[in-house]
């Protein structure tokens, strides 16, 4: 019994080794017969002579060679060969022809030369010097051209040019496939067309849908636009052009580059994406994005995720962000155009004078000026300035002017504990190389400003409220006080509280303030309960001229 046992054991043990070994077989076997094979080359017969006005052969001189002279001709497969004379070697089954070569492969197929050798059992026609080559309505003009019947392919290599009913093709070498009517040129490639030139490394061209694939550095110049890729598609008839890996555009005074670029050059319009740069530089400033649409004919471009706006038109660079930019161009291609920026939401920007934050804002570069909506802040030194709509204005290097409409607040910050406060319905700030030289506010106006004594220790506080108030500042201390019909209360420092050392209105947003360039893509709200309640506008009163006679 026990032997038994071993031997089925034995036997399931082979069994089962033997359909391993089958699976296996049968796995690699459908793996080759997956692969695509090389064509084949089929099977060929010879090539028969039809005419030739002379016919020599001489076993001793030439032997194994027979020499046609007069309108020869020859056919094999379907392949009809013209010359004016032809050595033709029966036994190799091929021939060399001289002078007039033609070959005519149906109705839409045609090459000439002056020579030509023909190997019939591989069916490749070898064509030099003065070389055409005819296909449909394409022609291909050559000094050394090799056609492959079997693969339908035509390749040259020592400069080739291509022409079809709106385009010239030219390059050091170049292969044309019959088949599929593709044509694949390498090395000083250059594509010219009626209004625009290609040139590059590697081309590959569809003479049916004149489209261009191009590899390698690659240049297209159209007009006053110009394009740089290394990958990238071009459509010579409808002139729309898809580009990859980091290409540049550059049409008028923009550029545009991107991860992938896909321009329309008849509607002027470019859709990027990818770590994308819009640059003007005749305005100075880059927006950069994830996304973008530009369009050169009306200036108009929209941006979003990531979206930053660089200006450099001045000697310090203003940085903002905000999740959506729109660009409105003004006397476009003129030397006065100019731009206006509209920014949404959670908007930041950075400057080394100046820093703001807000809903919402607009920045108009004919004006340098910046608007600011939605419960908007700016920072300037050791100053915050806030209220319910904030412009500042900027000269050729540093901030000119600032003016806050509504609930205006500005807050100086001294030390830890105390603050120089105005608040007021509307105030203006005007500088001086960048440093705050006159404040004026109207309307409800509260201060509380800290007093020093000649050694520049702190004593006490002033509050003061008026309708009317102008600060002078020298040395950023305060130097005069101008105001009109003002009352006030002078609390030496130990008397200070805090319901007296804070406005109603204070807060100090600092936490929200922009400390670097890198820093505007940091969103941080307002605290709870500390936005801004808009002000309620009065409405134009109703008038009806019903019931009223002349």
């Amino acid at each position: 019994m026990n032997s038994c046992t071993n031997v089925r054991t034995a036997l399931k043990g082979v069994t089962g080794f033997c359909l391993l070994l089958l699976f296996i077989f049968m796995f690699f076997s459908q793996t080759l017969c997956a692969l695509d094979p090389p064509k084949p080359r089929p099977k060929v017969g010879k090539i028969v002579l039809k005419h030739a006005d002379k016919v020599q052969f001489d076993q001793f001189k030439n032997p194994g060679v027979q020499i046609f002279t007069g309108n020869v001709a020859f056919n094999h497969n379907g392949l009809l060969l013209y010359c004016d004379s032809a050595d033709f070697y029966q036994e190799e089954n091929s021939f060399k022809a001289f002078g007039r070569v033609r070959m005519l492969q149906g109705d839409t197929l045609s090459l000439r030369g002056d020579f030509l050798f023909y190997d019939g059992n591989t069916q490749i026609a070898q064509v030099r010097r003065n070389v055409v080559l005819r296909h449909r309505k394409m022609v291909l003009y050559t000094d050394s051209l090799n056609y492959d019947r079997v693969y339908n392919l035509g390749y040259f290599f020592e400069g080739g040019k291509l022409v079809d009913d709106e385009n010239i093709l030219t390059s050091d070498w170049g292969q044309y496939d019959t088949s599929t009517r593709e044509a694949l040129f390498n090395y000083n490639v250059n594509l010219v067309g009626k209004d625009y030139t290609l040139s590059g490394d590697t081309l590959y061209y569809d003479t049916r849908t004149r489209l261009s694939h191009m590899l390698g550095p690659s240049t297209i110049e159209n007009g006053d636009s110009r394009i740089r890729t290394e990958n990238g598609y071009f459509n010579s008839e409808t002139r729309k052009v898809k580009l990859l890996d980091r290409s540049v555009v550059v049409d008028h005074t923009h550029k545009i580059v991107g991860d992938t670029i896909d321009y329309d050059k008849e509607k002027g319009e470019a859709r990027a994406s990818g770590h994308v740069m819009l640059i003007d530089e005749v305005n100075k400033n880059i927006l950069t994005s994830d996304y973008c649409y530009y369009n050169d004919g009306t200036g108009y471009a929209i941006a979003y995720d990531n979206a930053q706006i660089k200006n450099y038109s001045e000697p310090d660079t203003l940085y903002m962000h905000a999740d959506t930019f729109k660009v409105f161009t003004y006397n476009l291609h003129t030397d006065s155009a100019y731009r206006i920026a509209h920014a949404y939401a959670r908007v930041r920007s950075y400057r080394t004078d100046v820093q703001s934050v807000s809903d919402s804002m607009t920045y108009n570069t004919s004006e340098h000026k910046m608007s600011l909506y939605g419960n908007p802040i700016i920072w300037n030194e050791d100053r915050q300035i806030l209220g319910e709509e904030i412009f500042a204005f900027f000269n050729d290097s540093t901030i000119d002017s600032i003016h806050v409409v509504n609930q205006a607040l500005m807050a100086e910050r001294l030390d830890s504990v105390h603050y120089n406060q105005v608040a007021g319905r509307e105030m203006n700030f005007y500088f001086e190389e960048g440093r705050l030289k006159e404040n004026r506010v109207t309307g409800n106006v509260l201060v509380n400003y800290f007093a020093y004594d000649d050694d520049s220790l702190m004593i006490g506080m002033n509050h003061t409220e008026t309708s009317l108030l102008r600060l002078f500042m020298a040395n950023r201390e305060l130097s005069k006080i101008w105001t009109r019909e003002s009352k006030g209360t002078f609390y030496p420092l130990p008397f200070v509280t805090d319901r007296e050392a804070y406005l109603s209105n204070f807060a100090w947003f600092d936490y929200m303030r922009p400390t670097s360039p890198a820093d505007i893509f940091n969103w941080v709200p307002k605290a709870a309960g500390t936005e801004l309640k808009r002000t309620e506008r009065r409405a134009v009163p109703f008038q009806s001229l019903k019931g009223n006679k002349r």
